[in-house]
């Protein structure tokens, strides 16, 4: 499983996009209401308690539309906040919090909502082995951040696209005939370059899929009592992975069968954005 560093070059597309959306010509309001030469002080508070990420994503924002902008980051990505604490301190031309401060707190909002949903789900997994995936079910265009943000919340990343890892799913196994045919020519295409992982749904593809040599055997939407004997069928001679329809009442359950990993894609398409404001001070 991958655990990529942040791909810089990634991060200033996104901003350069997005800043380009939102000003256009120009940022009309602040631009007639603020001198130039205004300065002011800013900062980032929590209005929930969660966890925080995207900091330095953030501070990329303002450092694009005032590059001499001082920033002080009083909390950490990984930290957890309560209602009240500042997470993000910025003295800089008004002009330029007024018009960065959507966007920044949009990155800040989104990213601490995903690492808060996923510190749950880890919370949930101590004192078992289950690691917590993430998926590919991210915002289009804003996966290297989505995922980061599952890292800042004690998540690991999955594949972050197709080009990075194998994984066999039903239509792949459909177009092939069967799952020994998948793996037979991935393993004739690659060799060994890449772990193969095969989506399974009952016990016979599972036998299958480790008789054919796959590294990692997903349960997909598998019955707890399925996965507690597939967990023993495999014996370790491959990684397990739960995946499907996981929810926070149910990934401790989960984690008992004794799987390796449990991915879970609403921490990324349905965590709900963390209550963040920025004030001048």
């Amino acid at each position: 499983m991958n655990r990529p560093e942040l791909d810089w070059g990634r991060v200033d597309r996104i901003i350069e996009n997005a800043l380009q959306e939102d000003i256009g010509a120009g940022d009309v309001t602040t631009d007639a209401i603020c001198p130039m030469d205004s300065v002011s002080t800013a900062e980032i508070r929590a209005k929930d308690k969660g966890v925080i990420a995207g900091n330095p994503i953030a501070e990329r924002v303002f450092k694009r539309l005032s590059p001499e902008a001082h920033i002080t980051l009083t909390k950490q990505d990984g930290e957890r906040v309560v209602p009240g604490d500042v997470i993000f301190q910025i003295e800089a031309p008004t002009r330029a919090i007024l018009t960065g401060e959507r966007l920044a707190l949009n990155i800040l909002q989104r990213l601490s909502g995903i690492a808060t949903e996923t510190s749950k789900y880890v919370k949930e997994c101590e004192g078992y082995k289950a690691k917590i995936l993430d998926t590919r079910k991210t915002a289009p265009g804003l996966r290297v951040l989505d995922k980061y943000a599952v890292s800042a919340g004690g998540g690991q990343n999955h594949r972050i696209g197709l080009y990075d890892g194998v994984l066999i799913k039903d239509n792949h196994i459909a177009s092939a005939g069967s799952i020994a045919n998948s793996i037979h020519r991935v393993r004739q295409k690659y060799g060994d370059e890449f772990q193969i992982e095969v989506e399974t749904s009952d016990l016979l593809e599972v036998r299958e899929a480790l008789d054919s040599g796959a590294d990692i055997i997903m349960l997909d939407n598998m019955p707890m009592g399925d996965m507690r004997e597939a967990v023993s069928v495999v014996g370790g001679r491959a990684l397990v992975e739960a995946s499907g329809g996981v929810t926070l009442e149910t990934v401790r359950g989960i984690a008992e069968t004794g799987v390796d990993y449990i991915s879970v894609g609403s921490v990324t398409h349905s965590a709900k954005a963390l209550d963040l404001a920025l004030y001048l001070v």
